[in-house]
């Protein structure tokens, strides 16, 4: 292995590491009743910590990952040449308190990404870094895999010799303390250092209470400082409580298609869909295995990525004292599992209403009738069973899957502060669903922002449907056919939501929304309040052109009322996987170019 390969997998290993609990779990027998705490040291001092028995296998498997890392790690660091083993570097003769690293060490760490094209975001972070002082931080916030590090690494690359003898990389863990990090930054503003990036910044416990330090000390004096970090809650409590004005907020979480297919280097909507939603799919240009290739690894992520995220944060901030109605939750050890399945709630109801509406609309092609068109194999499944049986049989499991493992019931009020949640993580966002004639009539559609894992609850709750001895019964061809048609609906309705945000996103000075009519709907409306015209669009997944596609845009009844509520219907339009062609007054738009042009 080479010796900048090395030591970016060193790199690797210790962010890891900064994420896992070390010490060890010890037991105790009081009253003839076993408790468990999680035992560490920290400044030559045992600290025990109570924790509850369900969370002891868990605590167990985390503490052996990280002995299991720093095995590697030894290992590694060993095989370096002598000169580059230390993990921190030395300036002025002081040794840190935290792993930071600069000069050559900096520079092999980063070695690794000069091949990895770069997210269109870091041009805040270059405006930030190349700009006048501001007497602000720079906050880099998003989920996990979102590329958070690897852009900090990218900025890197483009300083100067003369900057980056000036720039240090701080890499926090859970064993440091805000004091450690202090002493530290004076140390390299001593030493002339102007540029430093602290990474998992939010793993000091006292991070939130103090983090006005950062700008008002060394932001203030000149410093250029960046702070990213895996629990992005945490930086938006920060920003309202300590920093105000005086950070700069950079978002990763949400990834349109355009960098999914530039940066990646993986194309096609269908991809999008299935993978889309972090940097790590392997692709051309980067090189790491999908986080929502399954349902496994689609777990795992929500937990880590977004469940512990929020739980975390909430336990730092103000010292727990931001939990409201989650305190309960929390301190039963329940709270994980609560905000996973609010998550499985919203994609539940989204698998559901695809399945009714591909088994009961009768304005878009029903399964039965798109099975009957088949060209290659049709099948005439009215004639092999009682569709109405079979989509109550679905609902009725749908019901089943959405309570199962409940230990505790959820209130509105839980549901609604954990939304409140995972939108302040850019995970999800809603989209208006406007209704005419009735004007006064209006809802949303919640979408979630990393389509990959919207995808994979989906197919799972789709595919389960296969355990269901009604649908059983059933030949092997009829449940191919069903299951088939419903994963392409799931695509379709999928596509329609990528299309509906990724515009409303790019147009803020417009309203995008859905239409929905007695009869039918407009996939997407989008309203120029100030020019009083509009633009209206079904979005197909189809890659063949048909008349039936545009009925309702042609509709005159519904275009009259439309252009009575938001004027002058100026263009109407088809997305679809096809060619880019017109027919008549409709614009054909291929997808991958309209989402690549946004």
């Amino acid at each position: 292995m080479k010796t900048e390969d090395i030591n970016e997998r060193i790199a690797e290993i210790e962010r890891e590491m900064a994420l896992l609990p070390d010490g060890g779990v010890a037991r105790k027998e009081i009253n003839g009743k076993e408790y468990y705490y999680h035992r560490i040291t920290r400044n030559g001092k045992r600290i025990e910590n109570y924790i509850d028995r369900a969370e002891v296998s868990e605590l167990k498997e985390k503490i052996a990952r990280r002995k299991a890392y720093a095995k590697e790690l030894k290992e590694l660091k060993e095989s370096l040449p002598k000169v580059r083993r230390s993990t921190s570097a030395k300036v002025k003769g002081r040794t840190f308190r935290t792993i930071v690293r600069t000069g050559a060490q900096l520079k092999a760490q980063i070695e690794g990404v000069r091949r990895y094209k770069k997210r269109e975001c870091i041009d805040s972070l270059r405006s930030y870094i190349f700009g006048p002082m501001q007497d602000k931080v720079l906050i880099i916030f998003g989920l996990r895999r979102t590329g958070k590090t690897t852009m900090i690494r990218q900025i890197l690359t483009e300083l100067t010799e003369e900057e980056f003898g000036k720039a240090a990389f701080v890499q926090v863990t859970s064993r440091d303390t805000l004091a450690d990090v202090d002493s530290d930054l004076r140390t390299l503003e001593d030493a002339g250092f102007r540029y430093v990036f602290i990474d998992e910044v939010t793993l000091l416990q006292d991070f939130v209470e103090g983090a006005a330090l950062f700008a008002d000390i060394y932001a203030g004096s000149g410093m250029k400082i960046v702070l990213s970090g895996t629990d992005s809650l945490g930086f938006a409590f920060t920003r309202e409580e300590q920093l105000y004005d005086r950070c700069i907020m950079l978002h990763t979480t949400f990834i349109p298609y355009r960098e999914f297919e530039g940066v990646l280097g993986i194309h096609g909507i269908d991809e999008y869909i299935r993978y889309g939603g972090t940097m790590s799919p392997g692709g051309i240009n980067y090189n790491a295995d999908a986080p929502f290739s399954d349902m496994r690894h689609t777990e795992e992520y929500i937990d880590t990525a977004i469940a512990r995220n929020i739980q975390h944060s909430l336990k730092a901030y103000r010292y727990g004292g931001h939990f409201r109605m989650l305190l309960e939750l929390y301190e039963r050890g329940e709270l994980t599992n609560v905000i996973n399945r609010v998550v499985e709630n919203i994609n539940h109801s989204f698998t559901r209403g695809v399945i009714e509406r591909t088994f009961t609309s009768h304005d878009i092609s029903v399964t039965s009738s798109n099975l009957l068109r088949d060209r290659e194999k049709p099948v005439n499944i009215k004639a092999h069973m009682n569709l109405d049986e079979i989509t109550r049989g679905i609902m009725k499991m749908l019901d089943i899957l959405n309570k199962a493992e409940q230990s505790i019931d959820i209130e509105e009020g839980h549901m609604s502060q954990i939304r409140e949640y995972l939108t302040m993580l850019d995970l999800i966002m809603d989209i208006d669903l406007d209704y005419l004639p009735e004007v006064g009539n209006r809802s949303t559609v919640t979408v979630i922002t990393q389509p990959g894992l919207r995808y994979a609850q989906a197919e799972a709750i789709v595919e389960n449907m296969l355990l269901d001895p009604e649908f059983r019964e059933l030949s092997a061809d009829e449940r191919k056919c069903i299951l088939d048609r419903l994963k392409s609906e799931i695509c379709g309705r999928m596509m329609e939501e990528i299309v509906l945000l990724e515009t409303k996103l790019a147009c803020p000075d417009k309203k995008v929304f859905k239409l929905q009519f007695a009869v039918g709907e407009f996939d997407m409306v989008v309203f120029d309040p100030v020019a009083v015209n509009c633009r209206i669009y079904e979005v197909k997944y189809s890659r063949e052109p048909v008349p039936e596609q545009f009925r309702h845009l042609v509709n005159d009844e519904k275009c009259a009322m439309t252009t009575h509520r938001y004027g002058d219907i100026i263009g109407r339009y088809v997305i679809y996987r096809g060619e880019t062609s017109t027919c008549g007054d409709i614009q054909y738009l291929n997808v991958e170019e309209y989402l690549n042009e946004l």
